[in-house]
């Protein structure tokens, strides 16, 4: 039972570490002007800035990434770098502060495959079923969470950090909101917020309708209404911080991340499967 309590609470870890952007609406922007001289709107301004973003970092196929991600009680900071060049492959140190969780306040080595995620417990003092990892399957984690558990399978299949990107450009509804300083550097903030009906349009094409449809629903059933999103593009035209935020029922979600060091080298390797263990045999 203590094995699965604890296994149990770490699959929130799984989903919170994986979460980023999903959803989006129809893209627009009027070219508002009734001279001979046509001027950009501050929408469509915004937009262009935003695929020129896009388009220069998805092109650098990897980043260091750091982070926090806030949801109710808990805290789980994340540091480390991901490669999104053949899917999602992300090697980070996860710690959990507040909450229940057994594994608070001891760092945990995670690596992110685009079929698994892999979590040394056994470097954390909390060996499961005598194996040190982990693994967390994306399928399995699809049938034990639901329509929850296949948005994650397609973040990690399909993800980078210019999703969230991609989701403002969809949705049509951003507005730049002035410079800042982040971390040293010059950055132009965008800003949007989005419903959940237009939070759950915009998956890729191995997120069924079915699947689309059942996620609305269970956002809906928490009481979540919508989500807000932040970007900070530095003048290399790309992201180096992320913000999303939003409140249900239950508690407030709010992470931000930070990217840095683009094309940086990311290697991960599968731990051996004898040191291993499937989250869903010992879960229950």
């Amino acid at each position: 039972m203590r094995n699965k309590r604890m296994v149990a609470a770490v699959a929130g870890v799984v989903v919170m570490a994986g979460l980023t952007a999903c959803g989006g609406g129809k893209g627009g922007g009027e070219a508002a002007s009734d001279t001979a001289v046509v001027k950009k709107s501050p929408l469509e301004l915004a937009l262009a800035s935003l695929r020129t973003a896009s388009q220069q970092t998805d092109g650098k196929k990897s980043a260091k990434v750091e982070g926090t991600v806030k949801n109710g009680p808990s805290t789980q900071s994340m540091k480390g770098a991901l490669d999104w060049s053949q899917g999602m492959r992300m090697d980070v140190d996860i710690t959990q502060a507040g909450g229940q969780s057994p594994v608070a306040g001891k760092p945990v080595k995670a690596l992110y495959t685009p079929q698994a995620m892999y979590m040394n417990m056994g470097a954390a003092g909390l060996p499961v079923g005598g194996k040190s990892w982990v693994k967390y399957d994306y399928d399995a984690l699809t049938r034990k969470l639901g329509p929850a558990g296949a948005l994650l399978k397609d973040q990690m299949q399909n993800n980078n950090p210019t999703r969230a990107v991609e989701l403002l450009i969809a949705s049509g509804k951003v507005k730049e909101a002035g410079k800042e300083d982040v971390r040293g550097v010059q950055a132009t903030r965008y800003t949007g917020t989005l419903t959940v009906s237009e939070l759950t349009r915009m998956q890729s094409k191995s997120f069924s309708e079915a699947d689309r449809k059942a996620l609305q629903q269970q956002m809906q059933q928490t009481g979540r209404e919508s989500e807000s999103i932040d970007l900070w593009i530095d003048s290399e035209n790309l992201l180096v911080k992320k913000r999303e935020r939003s409140d249900s029922m239950a508690s407030a979600f709010d992470s931000t991340v930070y990217y840095s060091d683009y094309g940086t080298k990311v290697a991960v390797t599968e731990p051996p499967a004898s040191e291993t263990v499937d989250f869903d045999k010992v879960a229950g």
